[in-house]
């Protein structure tokens, strides 16, 4: 051997970093009955029916209410779901993706 020690690399730091969230939010109207919206953030947004009861009044008295919060492709999904079922059932309920 030549005496010389051989060369450590230390890896590069990676750093990974959470994507963003983004809010599902439902919107009130006239029309979608409160057991249709709980009902939905039941069975889309697993969420228990305490939960889901809270969430519906908040939407009823303030005209909209975060239903969950995802990452944008899943948000979007959501956001799909809930406004597919509600028009398979003759409801205008409507849902957005918002940023934070």
């Amino acid at each position: 051997m030549n005496g010389s020690s051989p060369k450590i690399y230390k890896a590069p730091r990676i750093t990974i970093s959470q994507p963003p969230l983004f809010n599902v939010v439902m919107l009130n109207d006239d029309y979608t009955t409160m057991e249709f919206v709980v009902w939905t953030l039941t069975r889309f947004f697993e969420k228990n029916r305490e939960e889901a009861f809270d969430i519906m009044m908040k939407i009823h008295t303030t005209g909209r209410g975060v239903a969950g919060r995802y990452v944008r492709d899943i948000a979007e999904s959501k956001v799909a779901l809930v406004t597919g079922e509600a028009r398979r059932r003759g409801f205008p309920l409507k849902c957005v993706v918002e940023g934070e």
